[in-house]
This record gives C-alpha cells, structure tokens and sequence, in this order.
C-alpha cells in the first residue's frame, strides 16, 4: 500500500483544518518546505498537497510554493485544490506535480473530467468528498445532491484510474477511519482507492493494507505524532506492529 503524507497550505503555510473547517485551522509550520523534505528523509516516495486557499475560490495562491517542494523534497507530489482548468493543470504539470486531483469541477462539469481523462490519462485522479453519503464541494462549503457511490461509478465508466476518497466527518478528528466505507469502495470498483479522513493510528493503516486498499492519506496524525511516518512506511512494506 502506498502512503500519501499530507501538506495542506494557507498563505505559503502547512496548516490542518478539523472538517474541512476553514475556522478550525491550526498551523504547523510556517516552512512546508522543510516539512516535505522531513518526509522524504523518513522514506516517503509520495506527497499528497492540497492547496486550501485555491479549494475555494480556484485560483493558485502557492503554486511558487508547492513548485519548490518539488523541485526541493524529490517526493512525487500530487496536488489537489480548486483545479478547474486545462491551464491551471498545466501549471502544476510544468512545476513537476506527477499527478493532478479534480475535486469541484469533477462533480459540475462531467464532459471536462472525460476530456481531461482522455488527454493526460492516469495524470488525473478525482477527489471524491463524501458528507451524509454525498460528494461535497468547493472545499467541502457546498454539498452536492450526487450519491458517493454513482459518482464513482461514473468516474470509473470514464476511465478514471485513481479515487482519493475522504470522508469528512472523520477527516481531522484523530478518531479513527471509515473502515467499512473503504472497504465497501474497494470491493464496488477496479479503480485504485486513496483512503483519507481520520487515519490515526497505525492500526488503521494495518487495517486499510490488510484490505488491500490502494493508498492511504495521513494528515493529522503526522503532525500530532500519533503515527510515526517511518513505523507506518516500514509497516507497509510488511513489517509487523
């Protein structure tokens, strides 16, 4: 199972939110850059890097940013937040990000996700954000009327390798992950599943490896210390608790 250690940004800073609550935010270093690199040290091959101020309003406040934690961790760096163009796209292709998260856009322009999908292929994963069954959208602000399960069922129809799916209800509480959620995606769809959202121990990510889920995104629990990122990493490449 790969691990996805997480960044998310606010004005150049790594900060997490307690779901997806723009006013619950705490910062946890004014220097992402070091963070990431802190990972790479540790033995991550990933990074899973959402841009919160651009989740809400579509633009890229920190594309300098996250273009130097490329350039500067060695990580493979996918990026999530308020992509809604080719060019914005582009941009983070150009910085080195290997591959891009369709959220918003995802939900409300169908026929962009397929042209997107056909043209960059496994580039594009989608960001599915479930509330109440759900998906949620515009950095979890509105919820849309889509049942989680028919949108992944779409996504898949189209051609969509990788799902990173979170739910919100956990997702920065440190009280553990949606087992039987993940479990009942990864046995529905042939596409590659991220989890997110509440991973905290590394019970949970024996637990998600043990189901054979895909990927796994750890937030919180990083920066809490709750997981330790080597334990984790060693774990999944079959060492025991």
């Amino acid at each position: 199972m790969k691990l996805f250690p997480a960044i998310d940004i606010i004005e150049g800073c790594a900060v997490r939110l307690v779901k997806g609550d723009y006013a619950q935010k705490t910062v946890y270093s004014t220097q992402p850059v070091a963070v990431a690199k802190s990972f790479a040290e540790a033995g991550a091959t990933y990074l899973h890097l959402v841009d919160l101020e651009g989740a809400k309003d579509g633009s890229t406040p920190n594309l300098e940013v996250i273009r130097e934690i490329v350039k500067e961790s060695g990580l493979l760096v996918e990026v999530g937040g308020g992509i809604r163009s080719e060019e914005t796209i582009q941009k983070y292709l150009d910085a080195g990000v290997f591959r891009i998260i369709l959220g918003t856009v995802a939900v409300q322009n169908p026929a962009f996700l397929k042209e997107m999908v056909q043209k960059y292929g496994e580039k594009i994963a989608v960001g599915v954000d479930i509330k109440d069954g759900k998906v949620a959208v515009k950095g979890w602000t509105e919820l849309s009327q889509e049942s989680c399960f028919d949108f992944c069922e779409k996504l898949e129809k189209m051609g969509v390798k990788t799902i990173i799916c979170t739910d919100i209800s956990k997702d920065g509480l440190l009280a553990g992950t949606n087992l039987a959620l993940y479990k009942e995606m990864s046995e529905k769809f042939s596409v590659d599943i991220v989890a997110s959202g509440g991973v905290t121990t590394l019970e949970d990510v024996a637990q998600l490896q043990k189901m054979g889920i895909y990927g796994t995104i750890l937030g919180k629990a990083l920066y809490t210390k709750n997981i330790d990122l080597k334990q984790a990493i060693d774990l999944t490449k079959g060492a025991s608790l």
